[in-house]
């Protein structure tokens, strides 16, 4: 005769595994890559952008130097309720050509990556509508090569690198809208607080990103980040990357170096613009207190004189320097003069 607390035990025991039944219900032999279909609408609207030589030109072979800034993280955004297509028409307003969107490795992963692709195929049907081209940055801070990065909201790791450009450069195919792929934010040791690094094992790792992404988007331009948060392009005079119709990247703040800055932005970037296609994706701090008033027309002049493309931080009142000073999208000084320049103001 079975005593209670047998049948107790049997009845836990029969309970625990019609749960663990229920959580084999999930059939992962019919899994789908992340996204679903590739984003395609009106994929061909924008005129391709590709590399010609050291410049970016479009179909007819004419260059293209473009200007542009940054915004904020998309799910920021969304979260705090801009996530808007007039948002971007602030940004056109601007005289922007071009709109750097920075994904953050946590929001990647917290929204969950096909969540965060629907953010994005907004972002390009937007973008098409007001004839912007996207800048895609994978916007990380540190050193993948030790899998140490400069705050919790950088920290990524080499697997998810790779993931997320196979996902992106997969959902995007074809869209003629992102022009630019920018493979790493910033490089950096942060003093050595974040372990060494060299460049021929970064070199590796952006050819190896450059190689997936063109498995399935062959005409997307790879922008590859120098060193020092993604300042100093000199490795390039020993050894360049390894692949055909890319970018490089550098952000060029004016606390890297002290004056006269010309000699040292020549020595540490401007000298590559020669050979390739440069582009400073992030700088700013123009105008206003505890900023030097000379730099801005300095850099804008040294850049176009350089035929090196620029894109400027940040047109979010929290995320400095900014550009507007509330979200009734004021602008500040730094602001006020990046409108400046974009609309060829700047001489």
């Amino acid at each position: 005769m079975r005593t209670l607390s047998c049948i107790a035990a049997v009845s836990v025991a029969m309970a625990t595994a019609q749960t663990s039944a229920d959580k084999r219900t999930h059939q992962w032999w019919n899994d789908r890559p992340v996204g679903g279909r590739p984003y395609t609408a009106n994929a061909r609207k924008m005129a391709l952008i590709s590399v010609k030589g050291n410049k970016f030109v479009d179909p007819q072979g004419k260059t293209v130097l473009f200007r542009g800034l940054s915004i904020s993280d998309p799910d920021k955004l969304e979260g705090q309720g801009h996530w808007n297509k007039d948002h971007f028409v602030k940004v056109k307003e601007m005289g922007a050509m071009v709109v750097r969107i920075p994904v953050h490795p946590v929001a990647w992963r917290e929204r969950g990556p096909a969540e965060y692709l629907k953010l994005l195929d907004q972002a390009v049907e937007w973008s098409t509508d007001l004839d912007l081209y996207i800048d895609l940055d994978w916007h990380s801070i540190g050193n993948l090569t030790t899998g140490l990065f400069q705050d919790p909201m950088y920290d990524t790791s080499q697997q998810e690198t790779y993931n997320f450009w196979r996902t992106v450069a997969r959902h995007f195919a074809g869209h003629n809208t992102i022009a630019f792929f920018e493979l790493f934010n910033e490089p950096t040791t942060f003093r050595n607080q974040l372990g060494p690094v060299n460049w021929m094992e970064w070199k590796r790792m952006q050819e190896d990103l450059i190689a997936v992404i063109r498995a399935y988007n062959p005409q997307a331009i790879p922008l590859v980040a120098g060193f020092d948060w993604a300042y100093d392009l000199t490795p390039l005079l020993l050894a360049p990357i390894n692949a055909e119709g890319i970018g490089y990247v550098t952000h060029p703040y004016s606390n890297k170096r002290s004056r006269p800055w010309e000699p040292k932005w020549e020595e540490d970037f401007g000298f590559a613009a020669a050979r390739y296609p440069v582009v400073a994706t992030e700088f700013g701090g123009f105008a206003g207190p505890n900023t030097n008033a000379e730099y801005g027309p300095a850099i804008i002049k040294y850049l176009e004189g350089k035929g090196i493309g620029w894109m400027v931080w940040c047109f979010d009142p929290e995320w400095g320097p900014t550009l507007i000073s509330n979200w009734e999208y004021q602008l500040t000084p730094s602001g006020e003069f990046a409108k400046m320049a974009m609309k060829g103001g700047v001489k």
